[in-house]
């Protein structure tokens, strides 16, 4: 799926380039950087920054970002007094939420946020506290450009609606290309003979999950199998179903999970949505037929069918019946994934996020 990087130049020299994150996110956000770290180390030398925001307690980094940077041999400075390098990326503001300052000081040419949470719920509210997070790294910044990076269209729609409600401090420009997640799975096959074989994954949280009368029409006790992997709420809960298999946040290998189904069925809350939905492109990668809501199957391109909870049924029926639809879908989705390899990344990175921004718009 990915090509080498060979061909891929910085037009003068190399920059420098400092990430600034929370590394005890759980779930997509740390799944991401740890991607991104890979990949970018290939073409720099990435210095990691760590911020113990209160967000977090403990000292627990996340599985996949304790990997990449033991792989990678990469230091990681904790709460540094000041961050100095051409390029600055924070990812995910907003860790910062819950307190009011960032506690250390950056230098940098441009200034890049990468906005892994929508800034708006589907229903126009902020989403979370916005305006808190971007004016504790605008204090605490001198930076010649500061930049949003959204990671999806819809993410982006909800960016720019925010703006349009708010006037934060700061002087900030909208990057024209998505800063995508990175997507380079190894592709399993499709079955050869699809079943009523029905899943969902996720991080614990109620957002994460459809009201109960959806979740009835997601996973209805005529499937052959329901298995609901990051189902902690719904353990020991009264709204349970027997015909349910629920299973705790990584109570299982996502691989094992994924060989229990045939199609990844995935709603959320109606006030919440997902801004990429990084495993459903794991889901993809797997083989699996996928399932969600329009504002989430945007950002694939028609690798995911497009629907509300009642209409599952009969598109699960539909590739049940006719496994070479199923098997079709499959691969062409497949396909559409690599538009998110390590290559087209590490395009997106140089010939993006470290030109001079030119097209850029500013707000």
């Amino acid at each position: 799926m990915n090509a080498p990087a060979s061909n891929i130049k910085f037009a003068g020299t190399k920059p420098n380039i400092a990430y600034v994150i929370d590394p005890r996110f759980p779930g997509g956000t740390s799944s991401a950087v740890a991607r991104e770290l890979r990949a970018v180390s290939k073409l720099v030398s990435p210095t990691v920054y760590a911020i113990s925001s209160n967000m977090f307690s403990g000292d627990t980094l996340a599985p996949p970002l304790v990997s990449a940077i033991e792989d990678l041999g990469l230091n990681v400075h904790w709460d540094p007094k000041q961050i100095s390098a051409d390029i600055v990326i924070i990812h995910n503001p907003s860790f910062l939420k819950f307190q009011k300052t960032l506690g250390t000081t950056i230098l940098a040419n441009e200034l890049f946020v990468v906005t892994h949470e929508n800034f708006l719920r589907p229903g126009g509210e902020d989403a979370f506290d916005v305006s808190l997070c971007l004016e504790q790294i605008d204090r605490a910044s001198l930076a010649l450009r500061k930049t949003l990076a959204p990671i999806s269209p819809y993410n982006r729609t909800t960016v720019e609606h925010w703006f349009a409600k708010h006037q934060p401090l700061g002087n900030w420009s909208l990057l024209a290309d998505d800063w995508f997640n990175i997507c380079d799975f190894s592709f399993a096959p499709p079955t050869e003979s699809p079943t009523d074989r029905r899943g969902r994954h996720s991080r614990a949280g109620f957002e994460k999950f459809p009201n109960l009368t959806n979740m009835d029409y997601c996973f209805p006790k005529h499937a052959e199998s329901n298995v609901i992997l990051g189902a902690d709420s719904l353990i020991d809960s009264k709204d349970s179903r027997r015909h349910w298999q629920l299973i705790p946040f990584r109570g299982i290998g996502v691989d094992q999970f994924f060989e229990l189904i045939d199609f990844m069925i995935y709603f959320t809350s109606p006030t919440w949505r997902e801004s990429f939905g990084r495993v459903l492109a794991e889901a993809i990668a797997a083989g699996k037929v996928v399932i969600s809501d329009e504002q989430t199957a945007s950002a694939f391109g028609g690798a995911i069918v497009s629907a509300n909870p009642q209409e599952v049924d009969g598109i699960v029926r539909q590739y049940v019946q006719n496994p070479k639809k199923y098997q079709n879908h499959v691969i062409k989705s497949q396909r559409q994934l690599e538009k998110f390899s390590v290559h087209a990344f590490q395009n997106f990175f140089v010939h993006s996020v470290t030109s001079e921004c030119e097209r850029q718009a500013c707000y």
